[in-house]
């Protein structure tokens, strides 16, 4: 499944260059960082509701749609800032083998 990641981040970074006008990834990062992290606070709001939903609705499909676009939009950031899903999903790797809660400890040292 990561391939389906690093395939979108491929595609994301071709679209940086792109123009606004024929690409909406082109036309955010035009936009710049502040309307990326906007979208990416959207997503997130949005994707929080339809996970509340799914207990009175049942409704899945909605929490997997604005799941996919949070995923999106924060892959959009990633790229913006020249960095892409490889480093995240390195990062995730990393953690294996890691009691949550020590990983958590660990990052209040080095905050």
């Amino acid at each position: 499944m990561s391939d389906i990641l690093i395939e979108l981040g491929r595609i994301l970074e071709q679209r940086k260059q792109a123009d606004a006008s024929s690409s909406y990834v082109a036309s955010l990062h035009h936009k710049g960082l502040n309307k990326i992290l906007e979208k990416v606070g959207e997503e997130a709001t949005e994707t929080i509701i339809a996970a509340k939903d799914v207990a009175s609705t049942q409704d899945r499909e909605s929490l997997v749609k604005e799941t996919a676009d949070l995923w999106f939009h924060s892959m959009v950031m990633l790229s913006h800032l020249d960095l892409g899903p490889e480093d995240v999903l390195e990062e995730l790797r990393n953690r294996f083998d890691i009691s949550g809660l020590a990983e958590k400890a660990a990052r209040k040292h080095t905050k």
